[in-house]
């Protein structure tokens, strides 16, 4: 008796594997199908014949038709799972992931060869003094404690005058709020503005998105609408989002982000083009991550362009937030006024990254060791959950993970959980021990077959 292997699902003419495959065929996820080949699999289970077989071919037959004693079962908790040998990766909070011969999962497979790749956008980790404003850089901050290092590193090691901008979210946790209220204490060279949409068009957008991603999680693209203006008006040369390495590097493993993107920001040639292209249509040229700035804010304001649609790299998270958006289209109107007001100024505030591992003490950001200094120069609080790391300024931060990880588990969506892939790595890259990172998955993440309470909350805000 032969079956479709697990993980494997008929759509558009096509098996897609919902997982991650090793090294060797990374991202290879998609099988083309004939119509002969189309009609035997939509009649398995079943015995198949030599002629069959031969229809099939290698490509199929045994990878993704298979024998019933070769079928792979998916875990269906946490106590079922494998594994990897090295790092926190394993097949419940990533089904369909794949070991090699040695027991590593594919993040481990291929580090060396990943190890250069730190940002889509510029990284700097020395940033000049403005000549121009009154503040040197903005961060986008949250109150958790990646944000909170970089306002930390910004103006109490490097001295800069930082601009914190604060999206007031209704699921902002407890922890997050103390912690910004001990950062305005003790960090001096800080300026904080806060913003927050009002209930009754949030709750539209909030209702659009949960439609389409069964969460509402809008970070931190609705903190870009409310605040380009901001930036553009106190003309900002730098901002800086606050993601750590391991978001970062999870954009490759979740295939919305090819090789060459981590490599965009530092080519001369690409830029030169692009730059050429704006002076051809009387527009300043850019300076480094001027571009990604107004891709980002264009994406917001104006959806995907053309050639990010025929490139096949697409950011469901994103794009779902664009279409819940347009469900309140004035909150839109100062951001497009910011974008052209820019563009044809010149001022537009660079999009850069700040390399966390690279700030840090030995080369590692060493969650443990960071919540310590955070703790004694900010007055930062931490969870309630003294082990939890990943994401802590957010209340429902369970629902996202649970809806990620449920929507990826049943095959409705190909994006993997990007808590799994950024616990793993974080793993991986050693920002924390593997036995800490399973404790976080076991205790703090939403990786559940059951809907996790934290949903209620959610649900309870814009279903009123």
């Amino acid at each position: 008796m032969y079956l479709l292997q697990s993980r494997y699902k008929l759509e558009n003419s096509c098996l897609h594997y919902y997982g991650l495959k090793n090294k060797e065929n990374l991202f290879k996820n998609l099988i083309k199908l004939n119509k002969k080949q189309i009609n035997i699999i939509n009649k398995l289970p079943k015995d198949l014949s030599i002629e069959e077989k031969r229809i099939l071919g290698n490509k199929i037959l045994g990878i993704a038709v298979v024998e019933e004693e070769k079928y792979k079962k998916i875990p269906t908790s946490l106590e079922e799972a494998r594994f990897c040998k090295s790092c926190a990766a394993n097949d419940f909070i990533i089904p369909g992931i794949e070991f090699d011969e040695n027991g590593l999962c594919p993040m481990c497979q291929t580090k060396e060869s990943t190890k250069w790749m730190k940002a889509v956008i510029p990284v700097l980790n020395d940033i000049p003094h403005s000549k121009s404003s009154r503040f040197d850089v903005a961060v986008f901050y949250t109150g958790g404690k990646d944000s909170t290092f970089l306002l930390y590193y910004l103006s109490k090691i490097m001295k800069l005058k930082v601009l914190a901008l604060t999206w007031e979210i209704p699921y902002m946790s407890l922890s997050a709020k103390l912690s910004i209220e001990g950062a305005k204490k003790n960090l001096d060279n800080v300026e904080f503005i806060s913003r927050k949409i009002d209930n009754e068009s949030l709750k539209k957008i909030y209702s659009k998105l949960y439609e389409l991603s069964e969460n509402t999680c809008a970070c931190p693209s609705l903190a870009y609408v409310l605040f380009y203006e901001v930036l553009v008006d106190e003309k900002i040369p730098y901002f800086v989002a606050g993601n750590e390495p391991a978001q970062m590097k999870g954009l490759y493993y979740n295939n919305m982000a090819p090789k060459i993107a981590y490599k965009f920001a530092s080519s001369k040639l690409l830029n030169f083009l692009i730059s050429l292209g704006r002076i051809l249509i009387l527009h300043p040229p850019l300076k480094k991550g001027q571009f990604q700035t107004l891709a980002t804010m264009k994406q917001l304001a104006y959806g995907d362009n053309i050639f990010k649609k025929m490139a096949g790299y697409k950011n469901d998270l994103i794009s779902n937030v664009c279409e819940a958006i347009k469900e309140v289209p004035s909150i839109l109107k100062p951001l497009k006024r910011a974008i052209k007001r820019s563009s044809w100024s010149g001022n537009i505030p660079a999009f850069i990254q700040v390399d966390l591992n690279d700030i840090s003490k030995d080369g590692i950001y060493d969650w443990r060791k960071i919540k310590d200094i955070l703790k004694d120069e900010c007055g930062y609080v931490a969870p309630e959950s003294l082990s939890k790391g990943l994401h802590t300024s957010c209340q429902i931060e369970k629902c996202k993970e649970y809806s990620q990880f449920i929507r990826f588990y049943n095959m409705k969506s190909s994006m993997i959980p990007f808590s799994a892939l950024e616990i793993s790595l974080a793993s991986r890259d050693k920002n924390i021990s593997k036995e800490d990172a399973i404790k976080e998955i076991k205790e703090n993440l939403g990786f559940d077959l059951k809907e996790v309470e934290e949903c209620q909350i959610m649900k309870k805000y814009f279903q009123k």
